[in-house]
């Protein structure tokens, strides 16, 4: 078993509120990520596959293939836009880099078994001091 990674990233906005709360007790859970001006990230993404060497390419997977699939399925909606507006696979949901996670995790993994390989983890990096990581249900 290989596991192979590959790096995208997209620019995108969000703010971290809960509908039901004030801005004071959001402003306390959330601080200045509840600012309802919104504010941005430059976020890496880092998908994560596994699999067996294909022995006449000596391939798991071909990588251009793989940023294809990842540009499609969940860079295109999320790139300058805003997560909680704009993103299909995030209404209804809190814009949290956690819950983001899930979502892409969501949406790649029909993609990426179609080819043949596993996804094995979701990394996403907010800012150069936060990530968060995601290995599936």
């Amino acid at each position: 078993m290989i596991l192979i990674t590959r790096r995208e990233q997209f620019s995108a906005a969000h703010r971290l509120f809960r509908n039901n709360w004030d801005d004071e007790k959001n402003l306390e859970a959330f601080g200045k990520c509840s600012n309802p001006n919104w504010h941005g990230h430059n976020y890496v993404l880092f998908v994560t596959v596994k699999g067996e060497i294909n022995p006449e390419t000596g391939f798991v997977v071909n990588i251009k293939k793989l940023s294809t699939i990842i540009k499609e399925t969940v860079i295109s909606k999320l790139d300058h836009k805003n997560i909680n507006i704009d993103v299909d696979f995030m209404h209804g949901k809190l814009a949290s880099t956690e819950n983001l996670a899930i979502g892409i995790w969501d949406q790649l993994e029909p993609s990426i078994s179609a080819i043949g390989i596993e996804l094995h983890c979701i990394k996403i990096m907010e800012t150069e001091n936060n990530y968060i990581e995601y290995y599936g249900n």
